[in-house]
């Protein structure tokens, strides 16, 4: 298997049963310092085993797990736990204490600076809540200061289950730019999410897991190479004509819609520029748009016939 350098993560041939259901099997993959890492799958698929094992709230029973270059469920645990940052799906807190109380109190459990933790609040806007009661806050705001207490300590890796569950467009918008600045200072992202759209800008590499296997594992344009998903090209104008009518007979082409103002074509890799070049010339085209497969696309493509 090959390295990324200055690996924060590796899981080299995790296997991980439970009774009779194999929760993990043979699974590989690494993730390096400043790299956002998305975990996609589908419920069951392995996403939360998989954190768990880096939180080392679980043991494999084959093969081995590394994160900060130790072993999370060993020794190495205590001081592991200091440079990590966790925000699992579902958050909860003490609702008779305070945003303030509550982030303090997480602070003394990290051994964190106490100092930084108005700062934070400020950070994810819960400065103007940060004396109120926990049992006031909306969902959102329980989610933003579940992201406060897991950057405490400005953490190496941060782990980050469905993270935008609740927020608004505007506080997702903060999120992301936080993100940006954890991988910016070197952090490493590790992030679940359902919402593709929204992460796929953010992301360096995604791993797509089912029935605890590995699906695939790259960039946004290795798994583009490696699922050879055509290209959507969107062509607006009266589309009329000997030269349109040869465009769409050809056999590599799929013309999915067509109307008076424009039509739909679905086109190889190897044949968009070719087609550009023809659409490009023609005189009754006023616009052309195109769209390479998105993740959620590829998201489908990897996982398809895969079962929990």
């Amino acid at each position: 298997m090959s390295h990324t350098p200055r690996s924060v993560i590796e899981f080299s041939d995790v296997t991980l049963r439970h009774g009779n259901l194999t929760r993990l099997e043979t699974l590989s993959f690494s993730a390096g310092q400043g790299e956002v890492l998305a975990l996609l799958g589908h419920n069951g698929a392995g996403k939360t085993t998989t954190m768990h094992l880096i939180l080392g709230l679980l043991s494999p029973d084959s093969g081995s797990v590394e994160v900060l270059g130790g072993a999370p469920d060993s020794r190495h645990a205590a001081s592991l736990r200091q440079r990590l940052g966790y925000l699992p799906e579902n958050v909860s807190f003490y609702e008779a204490l305070t945003g303030l109380e509550v982030l303090d109190y997480f602070a003394r459990l990290k051994r964190a600076d106490r100092r930084q933790v108005p700062t934070l609040l400020e950070k994810v806007g819960l400065g103007h809540a940060a004396r109120r009661r926990v049992k006031t806050y909306s969902k959102g705001m329980r989610q933003r200061l579940g992201l406060a207490q897991a950057l405490l300590g400005e953490p190496s890796l941060v782990l980050l289950d469905e993270p935008t569950t609740g927020l608004d467009p505007a506080a997702t918008r903060d999120f992301y730019t936080t993100l940006d600045e954890l991988r910016g200072r070197g952090g490493t992202v590790v992030l679940s999410s359902h919402i593709l759209p929204g992460i796929e800008p953010y992301i360096d590499r995604a791993l797509v897991l089912g029935g605890g296997q590995r699906l695939a594992l790259g960039s946004m344009a290795t798994l583009r190479h490696e699922a050879a998903l055509p290209v959507m090209i969107r062509v607006r104008g009266r589309l009329t004509g000997d030269g349109w009518q040869a465009l769409t007979q050809k056999p590599e082409h799929a013309l999915l819609a067509q109307d008076a103002s424009g039509a739909e074509l679905a086109v190889p890799e190897y044949a968009k520029l070719d087609t550009l070049r023809k659409l490009a010339v023609m005189h009754d085209v006023t616009d052309i748009a195109v769209e390479p497969p998105t993740l959620e696309h590829l998201y489908q493509h990897f996982s398809r016939g895969a079962h929990p």
